[in-house]
């Protein structure tokens, strides 16, 4: 599975932002996907996942209730979308391909798209 980010920007603080991910490989679906981010200094930490199905989702506690992740199997995409958004979210967002929601630690990842960039302002 190829994975290609896209979407990233420069926003203000209280705004939204959405990043896209395209996959190519036919068992694209078979997959729990997921957006991790890594800003300057930081390890990258995990943000949202959903399995294959597109029922069951999780998401990391610092963006709970502000972003939403989805997917369409059909196109073969993820998709992530960001409101009031906040100047700790800035950072490098990356898709991934994962085994399943229960350990969601950059190890268990197993593919990883090149990262788009988000930036917001204060």
């Amino acid at each position: 599975v190829q994975l290609q980010a896209s979407g990233g920007g420069l926003v203000q603080a209280g705004g939204s932002l959405s990043v896209s991910c395209a996959a190519s490989g036919r068992t694209f679906s078979r997959y729990t996907m997921g957006w991790f981010r890594q800003a300057p200094g930081k390890e990258r930490e995990f943000v949202a996942g959903i399995r294959w199905s597109g029922i069951g989702t999780l998401y990391g506690d610092s963006v709970k209730g502000r972003f939403t992740i989805s997917r369409d199997n059909a196109k073969n995409t993820v998709d992530l979308r960001m409101n009031s958004l906040k100047p700790e979210d800035t950072a490098v967002y990356y898709c991934a391909a994962l085994g399943d929601l229960v350990d969601v630690t950059p190890s268990r990842v197993y593919y990883w798209g090149k990262g788009t960039q988000v930036t917001v302002s204060s």
